[in-house]
């Protein structure tokens, strides 16, 4: 066969191989060059959101007032009094738990107990917790005396009386050092999805919408239906209901939503360092969206410049975050436009790559001297290891051509004639390498002697799974 006519068969078997060596990029270009056209008088990549907002303000005549432009990081304002929502965590704290008279002494009461005239060795003098049944340990010499259910003076008396039976002259003086109620009201409490904290014996109290001060009163009163005169004081642990979202365009490739507390001293500065700074598909074009209070009025955008704020140290943008903000990260456009246009391809390329690698595999075949048994083709490794009486070598060299990643192939056509050379006489590493290619075609060899009409005259291996 002639030079000229070696040269058509990729052409004719292939379909373009010759003029096409890059069909990706190719088929890329066309696709970007059809966007690039059919997006002429349109904006495609625009940002509609943020131009209906635009439209929105104006529509509805709000212009700027100086006096109430947006609080920044060296003119911030104090946020209004903090409003309890779920699911915020509030810290209560008993400072007086008194129970009612008649007080009965209950289980897990503390009692301090101070009596004089013991034991040099054993003194009472403490605090003791009332035991379940209503019993007070007052120690090894002294044992347990029943107080459940008992007033403090009752509970003071059974004490000496039981002392009396040890001691000559005991004085006794017994008084609350802490109702065990008290244990349920001190802590933190979540308010749940009803809008109410859970006071434990004492019942639940609504707090949804009100100030701590407000809470601090409803709390206090519905103490005050089972203690004497209680005093709390409340404040919020965790603020879990205000929040401001941090939304980063994801380029194509999924958009990320983070949301963090307001605490009142936030910045759009600490909301990229909350995120740890922008990531590589995110451009330096970056918004604050202010959604109006309950709908009235009008929503404000808030355009952030970024690099006058992190490069200049500019505070005009750095506006302070409030209650619901979004700050909003837009794409690179550049790398949106790329995965559009990978995402356009990706099915023609796999359609293309598949025709092409056929042609590329016949050219290649035919460049090494054609397919049969005795042709030694490009896999010199395959066949020192089988010997060129086993057609193994054959599918290996198959699936070296049509299967095998580029950087395996070209690898292996760069240096494959001298590693099979090295190891002619090494049998141990030619059995290793040997183990490698049968597992390979264990799995693919069936297949490759069809699809190429390959005649194997020894059974293709099979490869045992560990256990």
């Amino acid at each position: 066969m002639t030079r000229d006519r070696q040269r058509t068969i990729p052409v004719a078997v292939g379909c373009l191989q010759t003029f096409l060596p890059d069909h990706g990029g190719v088929v890329r270009l066309m696709v970007a060059a059809l966007l690039l056209l059919t997006s002429v008088g349109c904006n495609i990549y625009g940002r509609p959101q943020r131009t209906a907002s635009h439209e929105a303000t104006l529509a509805a005549n709000c212009d700027g007032d100086p006096a109430k432009m947006p609080a920044k990081e060296l003119a911030k304002v104090s946020l209004p009094p903090y409003v309890i929502e779920p699911p915020d965590i509030l810290l209560i704290d008993a400072l007086r738990i008194v129970p009612k008279p008649p007080f009965r002494i209950q289980s897990f009461d503390s009692l301090q107990v101070i009596v004089e005239g013991t034991l040099l060795e054993q003194p009472i003098n403490g605090i003791y917790v009332v035991e379940p049944g209503g019993l007070l340990d007052l120690g090894p010499s002294y044992g347990k005396v029943a107080v459940g259910g008992k007033s403090l003076d009752e509970a003071q008396d059974a004490v000496f009386r039981h002392l009396k039976r040890v001691l000559r002259e005991p004085q006794v003086s017994l008084t609350l050092a802490q109702a065990a109620g008290q244990q349920q009201v001190t802590g933190e409490h979540l308010v749940g999805p009803d809008g109410t904290v859970n006071l434990g014996t004492y019942g639940s109290v609504y707090v949804t919408g009100m100030t701590l001060a407000e809470a601090k009163e409803v709390i206090e009163a519905q103490l005050d239906k089972f203690l004497d005169a209680p005093l709390v004081s409340v404040d919020v642990f965790s603020y879990n209901s205000k929040v401001y979202y941090v939304i980063t365009e994801g380029a194509g490739q999924g958009d990320n939503v983070a949301k963090f507390p307001v605490t009142g001293n936030e910045t759009v500065l600490d909301a990229i360092a909350e995120i740890n700074g922008l990531s590589k598909l995110s451009s330096k074009e970056i918004w604050i969206a202010r959604p109006a209070p309950s709908g009235i009025g009008c929503d404000q955008v808030l355009p952030v410049d970024i690099d006058a704020i992190m490069r200049g140290g500019a505070t005009a943008t750095n506006y302070q975050l409030l209650p619901g903000d979004r700050v909003f990260i837009a794409q690179d456009p550049w790398i949106a436009f790329n995965t559009i246009i990978e995402k356009v391809t990706a099915p023609f390329e796999q359609i293309m790559g598949s025709t092409l690698l056929g042609a590329q595999t016949v050219y290649t075949f035919q460049r090494g001297a054609g397919f049969g048994i005795g042709a030694g083709g490009v896999c010199w490794v395959a066949r020192e290891v089988y010997g060129e009486e086993n057609p193994n070598w054959l599918l290996f060299r198959a699936w070296l051509l049509t299967e095998a990643p580029i950087w395996l192939r070209d690898t292996y056509a760069t240096h494959g004639e001298a590693f099979a050379a090295w190891i002619h006489d090494k049998p141990v590493a030619k059995l290793a390498v040997r183990t490698v290619m049968d597992t390979i075609l264990a799995f693919r060899g069936a297949e490759l002697a069809e699809r190429w009409g390959i005649d194997t005259a020894v059974a293709v291996p099979h490869a045992e799974f560990p256990r």
